[in-house]
């Protein structure tokens, strides 16, 4: 691959993910992608609305004479939270799950809390053993790898199978979504279901034994969780036509949600991980994705997304507050983490990983997994 700049003349994405490809008239390979999985798995107006009634007519029937007829993990976000919105509105049943790995900022805590109580929702919080989780992060720092955020999704995907499997749920409602997440580089993030990478990793690196830490391996997750136990994961925004501003909008309106200014920066780690350690050590900015993704969905025009990308991610005071904040958790010295910073990054796939049996499990899947 050419050395040269170059970015996408339709999106903002460019050659800092070093497997992007340009096509006619230096479009990119994310936009034509997104063309395409859109066209299979998006869906609006009135069709998206009867499709999703069917859905949730299925979800009300399948928690008869139970407490709870779906689950739902609550970050805090925009996405889970207007999720949970039309959950309610809709009369489902959500359990909803919030995992606090340490990291949550006061601002998370506060709209939780309202999202909680002004929806009436059971909250399920699954407190992370500090200790143990320490010193996972700490073993993916000094793996080198980019994805060390794939430790907390990977213990809320966990919590979430393990306790809809104990109160008999079958269905998950999910705040991933096309219009808002269609575009991330596969080189910018790790799968989260790769328990064996967490725990190659972990038995390098790591101090601690991993006693309590939630995992899902990859076969539990497709073989037990989908396959035997049938239970369904419903990406709920896919089937609106979702506009992230106008969801906001209701959300500050009916539930008090407070902005937190950029993508998942309602953590604290997330923050300082996305808007320093990924541009800083990896070169990495995950808002040309996240902006990408709304030119692609029509939300925002691309001079828009030009304009917004030249904004510091960071405002310097918080930057220099998170910095001290995150690297006095962890035990990171000021060098140390310079160092750390400065070191050349490592593939996940440097260590172990289940990936060949995670493809050959996912087309199994997709083979016996009859819509339900």
């Amino acid at each position: 691959m050419s050395n040269e700049y170059k970015v996408c003349t339709r999106c903002i994405m460019d050659t800092t993910d070093p497997e992007i490809k340009f096509g006619d008239k230096g479009v990119c390979n994310h936009c034509r992608q997104y063309n395409i999985t859109a066209k299979k798995y998006l869906f609006s107006g009135k069709d998206g609305e009867r499709r999703l009634q069917d859905l949730f007519l299925k979800v009300r029937q399948s928690g008869m004479n139970k407490p709870y007829d779906c689950i739902m993990g609550l970050s805090g976000g925009v996405d889970s939270t207007y999720v949970a919105y039309i959950a309610k509105k809709q009369g489902l049943r959500p359990l909803a799950v919030h995992l606090d790995n340490g990291w949550n900022s006061e601002l998370a805590v506060k709209n939780i809390e309202n999202i909680v109580r002004k929806l009436d929702l059971d909250l399920y919080t699954h407190v992370i053993d500090w200790v143990e989780f320490r010193d996972l992060q700490i073993s993916f720092f000094k793996a080198g790898v980019i994805d060390i955020e794939m430790l907390t999704d990977h213990a809320i995907t966990a919590i979430l199978y393990r306790l809809a499997s104990k109160h008999g749920i079958k269905y998950i409602l999910s705040g991933s979504n096309m219009a808002t997440e269609g575009i991330m580089p596969t080189s910018w993030t790790h799968r989260k279901s790769d328990l064996r990478n967490i725990k190659a990793i972990h038995n390098r690196y790591g101090k601690e034994q991993m006693k309590s830490f939630p995992t899902a391996s990859t076969f539990q997750i497709y073989f037990w969780y989908l396959l035997i136990k049938r239970m369904k994961s419903i990406r709920v925004l896919d089937y609106i036509d979702y506009n992230k501003e106008m969801a906001m909008s209701i959300i500050e309106k009916e539930l008090g949600w407070k902005s937190y200014g950029i993508k998942h920066y309602e953590s604290i780690f997330t923050r300082f991980y996305q808007g320093f350690i990924l541009p800083s050590k990896f070169d990495v900015d995950k808002r040309k994705a996240h902006l990408s993704t709304l030119i692609c969905s029509g939300q925002i025009s691309r001079a828009e997304a030009l304009k917004e990308i030249k904004k510091n991610a960071y405002d310097h005071e918080v930057l220099a507050s998170d910095k001290d904040f995150v690297l006095k958790k962890l035990g990171f010295g000021e060098k140390q983490f310079e160092e750390y910073v400065k070191s050349k990054p490592k593939a996940h796939f440097d260590y172990g990983s289940d990936e060949y049996f995670f493809k050959v499990l996912r087309v199994l899947s997709e083979i016996l997994y009859t819509k339900t």
